[in-house]
């Protein structure tokens, strides 16, 4: 494949309304030519709505889009020249594979001997040269999605947009089509924009995450960052921190601090500013050892046991009636006690104003 280059792509401040209603308000961004970026959020967040404004299938209400030093906010989606691989796949129910394929060239009057060589060469990289002839209903899932990626890239694109691609597949079929979308992205040296509202997806597969919420960014960050360093309490609860407990705070200095309930003294990390009586406390299930040493160490009761093969996932009641969420490879059932730990470093202290993520995205 030839490579097409750009050293940047940026976003400045863009926005859409819905009528009054802000879908996405004042995103700005700037990504580098070869780089992978997830847009991350629940339903409703924006992020299909940044995607559709980048490939201008939706007019901007305010803001600007820039590759390198030209403005394309302006131009029709024809003109931009972006790749789009839908989440429904989008394929022509009446033309074979290697039709879909050529589709694009074919609108741009490419050259036949050059169509017929490009369509070949991403036919071998996708894997679907004995597929060819075979129409969309005859292909699994998975050929389909493959068929569409084929498609979106054939025409070498600056950039390559993806809205859910993966969210019709099955859960083995989906990773394995996450390993294949970022082989061609570094293999062709590809530019790729990814929707998603799956957290372990956009971790496995970006160099940075962008985190949406009711369209304003949370956060923008590698996934090290992000899933670390969780900028507030709403990006920490969607990026797996399912135990949010809430408490009193004894006290803050230096970038930690005391929280305590009946029964129970917490120590953490401080995020943001944590100056009231009460902060929130986020752990992930995983970050609970039972039988671990000191500080953090509180006894529970089991209520609930879930067997997940090497490991049970246990709800269990602390003293003063929080509920917490933990995974240990030891064999509990419900009515048992059980004393668990955490380390300092992993308590994230956030102040218990900051809005919590949506109950769906953490469960």
């Amino acid at each position: 494949m030839r490579e097409q280059r750009f050293s940047e792509l940026r976003l400045d401040r863009i926005g859409r309304n819905f009528g009054e209603q802000a879908a996405l308000s004042e995103l700005s961004l700037t990504i580098r030519g070869g780089e992978f970026i997830a847009l991350l959020g629940p339903s409703g967040c924006g992020k299909s709505t940044a995607l559709n404004c980048l490939a201008g299938l939706l007019p901007l209400s305010g803001g600007s889009i820039w590759l390198d030093d030209k403005q394309i906010d302006g131009l029709p989606p024809e003109a931009r020249g972006f790749g789009m691989v839908f989440q429904n796949y989008a394929l022509f129910p009446h033309m074979t594979v290697r039709e879909n394929v050529a589709f694009g060239l074919r609108m741009r009057k490419t050259p036949k001997d050059e169509m017929a060589t490009r369509v070949d060469e991403v036919m071998r990289l996708v894997r679907l040269e004995d597929q060819a002839n075979k129409l969309p209903s005859q292909l699994s899932g998975g050929q389909q999605q493959r068929v569409a990626i084929a498609r979106a890239i054939v025409y070498e694109p600056p950039l390559v947009l993806m809205d859910e691609p993966l969210s019709n597949l099955d859960a083995q079929l989906r990773l394995a089509m996450r390993t294949e979308i970022r082989h061609l992205h570094q293999s062709l040296k590809l530019t790729t924009i990814y929707v998603t509202h799956d957290q372990e997806e956009a971790l496995s597969m970006a160099d940075r995450l962008v985190v949406l919420r009711d369209g304003v960014v949370q956060q923008i960050g590698t996934p090290d960052e992000v899933y670390d360093h969780p900028a507030n309490r709403y990006v920490a609860g969607f990026m797996g921190y399912r135990n949010m407990l809430t408490f009193d705070v004894e006290s803050t200095a230096a970038g930690r601090a005391v929280l305590t309930a009946e029964g129970v003294r917490l120590s953490g990390r401080t995020f943001g500013a944590v100056n009231t009586s009460k902060a929130v406390a986020a752990i992930r299930p995983e970050d609970f050892v039972v039988d671990g040493p000191p500080p953090n160490r509180v006894e529970v009761s089991v209520e609930v046991a879930e067997y997940h093969g090497r490991e049970m996932l246990v709800e269990a009641r602390m003293p003063d009636g929080h509920a917490i969420y933990f995974r240990t490879e030891k064999r509990l059932a419900p009515g048992d006690k059980a004393t668990v730990a955490v380390p300092p470093e992993r308590v994230l202290v956030y102040p218990a104003d900051e809005p919590a993520a949506p109950q769906e995205a953490v469960a």
